[in-house]
C-alpha cells in the first residue's frame, strides 16, 4: 500500500498514490480547511497556522494519519485538542478514518507559525 504525504510545508514529499490526483487535491484542501477550524482555546489562532500540524498522510484507503504537537508538553488543552483534530478531519467527505499522533520531537517553537499567525498575535 502506498501512502501520500501532504502538507504545505517546504519539506512535503509526495509518493505514488492509488487515489486520483484530483481527488487527492480535494481531500488535501478540505483537510487543511478542517484543521483551520480547530483552535487552541488559549490562543486566538487556528492550530494549522500555529504550526502544530507536522504531517498529514492520506493512505490509498483514505485513512488519514495526522502528526501534531502542542505548544508545550504541559498544554492544558492536551486532552482535548487531538480529539478536536480527529473530529475535524473525520468530517471531510471521503475520509475513511483518522488517527492523530502527538509528538514533541521536534519541539514546537514560534518559528513554526505562519506569517498570518504572527500578525494575529502581534509577534513581529
Amino acid at each position: 500500500m502506498s501512502e501520500t504525504q501532504t502538507s504545505e510545508s517546504p519539506n512535503a514529499a509526495t509518493f505514488e498514490s492509488g487515489i486520483p490526483q484530483e481527488e487527492l487535491e480535494r481531500l488535501t484542501d478540505e483537510i487543511v480547511t478542517a484543521l483551520k477550524t480547530v483552535y487552541d482555546p488559549e490562543i486566538p489562532v487556528d492550530i494549522y497556522e500555529l504550526g502544530l500540524i507536522y504531517k498529514v498522510d492520506i493512505a490509498d484507503d483514505r485513512q488519514v494519519a495526522v502528526e501534531m504537537t502542542l505548544t508545550t508538553p504541559n498544554c492544558p488543552s492536551a486532552a482535548e485538542l487531538p480529539g478536536m483534530v480527529e473530529g475535524a478531519v473525520a468530517s471531510v467527505g471521503g475520509v475513511s478514518g483518522v488517527t492523530v499522533n502527538l509528538t514533541f520531537d521536534p519541539p514546537w517553537d514560534q518559528g513554526r507559525m505562519s506569517e498570518e499567525a504572527r500578525l494575529s498575535l502581534n509577534l513581529w
